[in-house]
Order: C-alpha cells, then sequence, then structure tokens
C-alpha cells in the first residue's frame, strides 16, 4: 500500500507567451601558447601552462572548451601575422583551428577579431599599445586586468565588448569612430546567434 504525499507540489500553469530571452552569453579569446586570455561579462581569466607540444594543445582545447561549451557564441582575437613572439606558429595556429572546429561541431556561432580591428574598437586606433588597450577597457568598462595575463586578458574583453557591441547589446558606449572596427570582423550569420 502507497501513503498518499503530504502535499501535492504546485505545477505552474502554462504560458502561452514567451518571456523575454535572457542576455545572450558571449564569451572572448585572446588565444595564445602560453597564456590564453578568457573574458565574459564582466569578467576576465586566463588559462597558463608550462606543458608542450600536443600535451600543450590538448589542455588548452580542455580548457577553452570548459569555458565556452555554453556560450552562445564566441569572440577571438585574429592571429598576428608580423607577430615576433615565440617561434610556435603551427601550435598556435592549430589550437586556432581546434576551437573554430569545436564550434562548428557543437552549432556554436564564433567570429573573428583582427588584432588591428580590436585595437581600433577598444583604444580608438589600430595601431594602439597593448597598454592603451589595456587601459581602455579599464577605463570604459571598469574592468582592470592585473597580473602575467593582464594584456592578454584585456584583449579577450575587447573582442567580446565588440561582439555584443555588433549585438545590439553594447557592455558601454564606444565612440563612433572605434565601432567602425566592427565592418572588419569577420561575423557569423547573426540569426544563428539570436535565433
Amino acid at each position: 500500500m502507497t501513503t498518499p504525499p503530504l502535499f501535492t507540489p504546485e505545477v505552474p500553469a502554462a504560458t502561452t507567451t514567451a518571456g523575454p530571452r535572457p542576455p545572450l552569453v558571449v564569451v572572448g579569446l585572446d588565444l595564445s601558447l602560453t597564456c590564453t586570455g578568457v573574458a565574459g561579462a564582466g569578467w576576465t581569466d586566463r588559462i597558463r601552462t608550462k606543458l608542450r607540444g600536443d600535451a600543450r594543445l590538448a589542455y588548452l582545447e580542455a580548457t577553452v572548451v570548459s569555458f565556452i561549451r555554453t556560450a552562445d557564441m564566441v569572440v577571438m582575437e585574429g592571429p598576428s601575422y608580423g607577430h615576433s613572439g615565440p617561434r610556435f606558429h603551427e601550435d598556435l595556429a592549430g589550437l586556432r583551428v581546434l576551437v573554430r572546429r569545436y564550434c562548428h561541431r557543437h552549432g556554436l556561432p564564433y567570429a573573428i577579431v583582427p588584432p588591428s580591428s580590436l585595437k581600433q574598437y577598444t583604444a580608438g586606433r589600430g595601431n594602439a599599445t597593448k597598454g592603451e588597450v589595456r587601459s581602455a577597457i579599464a577605463d570604459r568598462y571598469g574592468v582592470h586586468t592585473e597580473g602575467a595575463g593582464r594584456y592578454d586578458e584585456a584583449d579577450a574583453y575587447g573582442a567580446l565588448a565588440a561582439a555584443y557591441d555588433w549585438l545590439g547589446q553594447p557592455l558601454a558606449v564606444a565612440p563612433e569612430r572605434n565601432r567602425g572596427a566592427l565592418a572588419g570582423c569577420l561575423w557569423p550569420d547573426r540569426e544563428a546567434v539570436v535565433a
């Protein structure tokens, strides 16, 4: 014999109209083999490792995925072809492809913001320094990046801010001169993001 429940749970009535859509979740990335910057609305983080080769790529891919798997859109800073940093161009290109392929396989729209467009959007000049981008992020959005990955985190936040602006949900008002940089970015189909 079953005992009757002590209370009957109240089931909410079905609604005939949909409520407002929750805000879109966008994740910004500045992909790097040594310090990847990650950003969301109001926060930044970094991914660091001392691993090398395939072990590093596997770690970075898994950790990036942990940040982006529930996003509505991913936006990443594009490659800097003139960069004179570490000579791991093949692995860095591989990391970019791994992230893009993850997004493609999971139907996750992604955008690419070239470095000069990111600098133009955040600091008003396509050749702004890393410090000027970081300062502009702090001044306009109140996000202060510190420590070893401060520039990577600021770049990720700049890409994120550009994406929210492109989506019509700017995190802060950017000057029109800066907003012109949005035209130089590779954006996904807008309907794929907002649907």
